[in-house]
């Protein structure tokens, strides 16, 4: 585990206070711990929430059948006509 070393601190009022050591203690755990333990669990949903992209099901549906549907590519077609028609060298 590594040390900790670094702090935070927070002005709370009467009441926030009171919640806070309610449930620490309901959870057995120290005020400082729960704190901890709290904001850790919001920092990681909101960056999780941030980081992430949903989109509905039917638009995933649609972006998973076109990669799946081959294009034409009318360019990339004639290269490789032209590259088969060339001779290859032999080491």
């Amino acid at each position: 585990m590594a040390t900790k070393t670094d702090r935070i601190e927070t002005r709370v009022s009467v009441h926030e206070r009171n919640l806070i050591d309610r449930a620490a203690a309901l959870e057995g755990r120290s005020v400082s711990s729960f704190v901890v333990a709290a904001a850790v669990d919001r920092a990681d949903a909101v960056i999780t929430a941030h980081d992430t992209t949903t989109v509905p099901a039917s638009y995933f549906d649609r972006l998973l059948a076109a990669l799946d549907t081959p294009d034409d590519a009318p360019t990339l077609r004639r290269a490789a006509q032209r590259s088969a028609r060339r001779p290859r060298l032999r080491a």
